[in-house]
């Protein structure tokens, strides 16, 4: 029986042939093209593109150089070319000359003669800053606002002369504002931590020439604040200096229950009897009963003469005074919170403004 290669086509071992002709196998030497089937047809499409090739050898692209186009310059406008359209540019009338101009587009940089710079849509300064009177009165420091509308109702106030009657008259800058004939200086509220050092008095000017706790802030701050409570010249600790009258009032009157926390050091270990007392008895003092709002030992407790006190009343001197009705001394005193406000990073005679978000917090007092 014939094998399949040799009776297609008539000679044995033709399709092994073929199949190794890729390789180089079975090619003659005096063409050196590969021997293949004539009745094959990609053989045949193979032949034609490799006589095609010898027809049109491969040419390198030539790039053709760039060439401007040509304009007539000869041309003008109301001319009959179909070569060239031309559109007219649109035109305005100039009022100062009144002829007519060609209107050009806007470039960059600095505005060209005869054309208005164009007009920001922020807010200028005077609107920014135009403001209540009675907050005006209030922040220049001689009363509160509610005592300020009490001014103006009694025609105390003038703006640049004329006497102010009515509540909610705004002021704007460059406006003359005078009560009893002094003129009143508008300050922008200013608000300080301050953690006040041993010897220095919580005043703004002392009569006997003792050193004050406005020497630590006044060759920094320009504006006119003050301390709002007071702690004593011995006392370290956090004290807040602002000129919001009705927010210093709000943090000092005990009826918003500001909470302070103190770090008390005494002569002689606390008993956890007389620390009750003090907590929840109470203590007899010539001004009445004062007690603390909590109180425990500070740290894992082992010393027993440093104690941890949190109260919210505004008394003169009653954190000492309360420890001295149960014949202890206090050694050292020191503030470490006011209104949930720390001494964390400010070292002892520095201070820093407060933030956005402690302003808010302390005004959101009740």
């Amino acid at each position: 029986m014939e094998k399949r290669g040799g009776k297609r086509s008539g000679l044995k071992g033709a399709g092994k042939i073929s199949r190794r002709s890729s390789s180089g196998i079975g090619k003659s030497s005096d063409d050196k093209k590969p021997i293949s089937n004539p009745n094959s047809k990609r053989s045949s499409r193979r032949d034609a593109v490799e006589e095609e090739k010898d027809k049109k050898p491969f040419k390198k692209f030539e790039k053709k150089p760039f060439e401007k186009k040509k304009f007539d310059r000869s041309f003008k406008i109301g001319d009959k070319k179909e070569a060239r359209t031309v559109t007219s540019k649109p035109r305005f009338k100039d009022e100062s000359s009144g002829e007519e101009r060609v209107r050009r587009p806007r470039l960059k940089g600095a505005p060209s003669e005869g054309r208005h710079a164009p007009t920001s849509k922020k807010r200028t300064e005077s609107e920014v800053h135009e403001t209540r009177l009675n907050k005006y009165i209030a922040t220049s420091g001689i009363c509160s606002r509610r005592e300020a509308d009490k001014l103006i109702s009694e025609g105390m106030i003038t703006i640049n002369g004329e006497v102010i009657t009515q509540l909610g008259t705004k002021v704007m800058p460059g406006d003359e504002v005078r009560y009893a004939g002094e003129k009143l200086v508008f300050e922008r509220y200013i608000y300080v931590l301050l953690n006040k050092p041993k010897d220095f008095i919580t005043t703004v000017e002392d009569p006997q020439g003792r050193r004050t706790v406005m020497e630590l802030v006044n060759n920094h701050i320009s504006e006119r604040i003050y301390p709002v409570g007071r702690l004593d010249k011995n006392t370290t600790g956090l004290l807040l200096l602002t000129n919001d009258g009705d927010l210093a009032k709000k943090l000092t009157h005990p009826s918003h229950g500001v909470r302070k926390i103190y770090h008390v050091h005494t002569d002689k270990p606390l008993s956890k009897s007389e620390m009750k007392k003090l907590a929840e008895d109470g203590v007899e003092l010539e001004d009445g009963l004062a007690k603390f709002d909590a109180i425990a030992y500070v740290g894992d407790g082992e010393n027993k003469k440093e104690i941890g006190v949190e109260l919210h009343s505004g008394k003169n001197r009653i954190v000492r005074r309360m420890f001295e009705a149960l014949e202890y001394k206090v050694t050292k005193l020191d503030r470490v919170s006011f209104a949930g406000l720390t001494k964390k990073g400010i070292l002892r005679g520095k201070f820093r403004h407060l933030n956005e978000r402690e302003i808010g917090m302390l005004k959101m007092i009740k």
